[in-house]
C-alpha cells in the first residue's frame, strides 16, 4: 500500500520571481548556496515532489522541504540567510568615534604617530579593539608615502605632450624614453649566500664590500618594449652624447626620433644642444620637474633592479656590467612594452583633487608657502 501524507501545496511563481531565480542560477558570481536554493524552487514550481527534486540535485529531502517552505512563507527574501545570533557589541559608537578622531587629528607626545597599544591606553580599550577599528576604517598610521608636486609653469602642456606620444604615437617615427640609472654599485656580500631550502628563504649577510660603480644609459622603445642601452663608468654630457650617437646608429635613417627626457643638467649642455641641432630628425620632449613617473624607462629600471641587481653579489664592476648586458639581451629577445592607459585629462584631474586635498588639510595656499612648490 502506497504511503500517504499531507497533500503537497502547489508552488506558483510570478514572472518576475521566475526571472529573478533564473538570474541567480545563471550568474557566475552568485553564491553557490543561493544558486542551489533557486534551483530547488524552480524544480518545485514544475510540480516535482520533494523526493524527486532531492534526487535530481543530489541533496537531502529535508533540504528541499526547508527551502520550499521558506520560499512559500517569505518568497524571494526567504532564500537569504537569516541574521545569526552573536554576542552584543561591547564598544560604543562614541568610543569608535574617539579612536578614529584621535588617530586622524592627534599624535602622542613621544612619537610621530599612534600605535595600537599607545592609543588603547589613552582611550581605555584593548589594543585588539583599536586594531579592529583601524581595519574597519582602513587607517594605517604606521605607513607613510612620499610625494612631490611639480612647480613647472608648463606642467599641463608637457603632460599632454608626453601622454599624447604614448597613446597616439606619430607615424614614421619612434618614441624613445631615455634616462640614466647612475651610481649602480657593485656590491659583494662579505660571506657566501646560503641557498633556499624547504621552509627557509635564501639568506645573505647584511654587510658588503664595495667594488665601484657604473652608469647605465637606456632608451626604451614605447611601441615595442625594446631597449637600447650601454654602460659608462662616468656620468657626464660627453657620455650622454655618445649614447645619443648609439641611438642615431641603431634607429633607421628614415624614421623620426622623439626623445622623452627629464630636466637633468647633462641633457641640456651646449655640447648636447649642438649635437641635436645638427640632426633635425631628433625631437626632444622634456618631462615636467619632479615628474619622473612620466618617463616609462623608469619602470624598466625598476624591473632591472628587482630581477637582476638587488639580490646579486658582484665582485667587480665588470661583473655588474656583464649582468646588466645580459638583462639587455634578454629584453631584446623577449621585448614587452609597457602600455600607458591613463589619459592626460584623467592625470590632471587626479592631481587637481590631490592639490585641493593638500590645501584643505593645511588650511593655506601651498603656492605661497616658503618652499615655493
Amino acid at each position: 500500500m502506497a504511503r500517504r501524507g499531507r497533500p503537497l501545496v502547489p508552488l506558483e511563481l510570478s514572472d518576475d520571481e521566475r526571472d529573478t531565480l533564473m538570474r541567480f542560477v545563471r550568474r557566475r558570481k552568485t553564491a553557490q548556496q543561493l544558486a542551489l536554493r533557486s534551483r530547488i524552487v524552480l524544480l518545485c514550481a514544475q510540480g516535482l515532489a520533494s523526493r524527486e527534486v532531492a534526487t535530481q540535485l543530489g541533496i537531502h529531502e529535508d533540504t528541499v522541504c526547508k527551502w520550499r517552505g521558506r520560499f512559500q512563507k517569505n518568497r524571494l527574501g526567504g532564500l537569504l540567510d537569516e541574521p545569526r545570533p552573536g554576542a552584543p557589541r561591547k564598544i560604543s559608537d562614541e568610543t569608535v568615534e574617539r579612536i578614529v578622531t584621535m588617530t586622524l587629528e592627534s599624535t602622542p607626545s613621544d612619537a610621530t604617530h599612534w600605535s595600537t597599544r599607545d592609543l588603547a591606553k589613552r582611550v581605555g580599550v584593548s589594543a585588539s579593539t583599536v586594531a579592529r577599528v583601524w581595519r574597519a576604517f582602513n587607517l594605517q598610521p604606521h605607513r607613510v608615502k612620499t610625494f612631490r608636486l611639480s612647480n613647472d609653469p608648463q606642467f599641463v602642456e608637457k603632460v599632454r605632450d608626453i601622454v599624447g606620444l604614448y597613446m597616439n604615437p606619430p607615424t614614421h617615427a619612434v618614441v624613445l624614453c631615455v634616462d640614466e640609472k647612475s651610481q649602480i654599485q657593485a656590491l659583494e656580500r662579505s660571506q657566501p649566500l646560503l641557498p633556499m631550502r624547504p621552509g627557509q628563504p635564501e639568506r645573505r649577510t647584511h654587510d658588503y664590500l664595495r667594488h665601484g660603480t657604473t652608469t647605465l644609459f637606456a632608451a626604451l622603445d614605447v611601441a615595442t618594449g625594446d631597449v637600447i642601452g650601454e654602460c659608462h663608468r662616468r656620468h657626464r654630457s660627453r657620455e650622454f652624447r655618445r649614447f645619443l650617437k648609439t641611438i642615431d646608429d641603431e634607429v633607421p635613417d628614415d624614421l623620426e626620433v622623439h626623445l622623452i627626457l627629464d630636466n637633468y643638467a647633462t641633457h641640456k649642455t651646449p655640447e648636447v644642444q649642438r649635437w641635436l641641432a645638427k640632426r633635425p630628425r631628433f625631437h626632444v620632449h622634456y618631462t615636467p620637474t619632479y615628474s619622473s613617473w612620466l618617463n616609462l624607462v623608469e619602470r624598466w629600471f625598476a624591473e632591472l633592479s628587482e630581477r637582476k641587481i638587488k639580490r646579486a653579489s658582484h665582485r667587480s664592476t665588470r661583473e655588474l656590467e656583464h649582468d646588466i648586458r645580459a638583462f639587455l639581451r634578454h629584453t631584446k629577445e623577449h621585448p614587452k612594452p609597457f602600455v600607458w592607459t591613463k589619459g592626460a585629462d584623467q592625470i590632471l584631474a587626479s592631481i587637481r583633487r590631490f592639490c585641493q586635498y593638500t590645501l584643505e588639510s593645511q588650511g593655506k595656499d601651498w603656492r605661497t608657502s616658503d618652499s615655493g612648490h
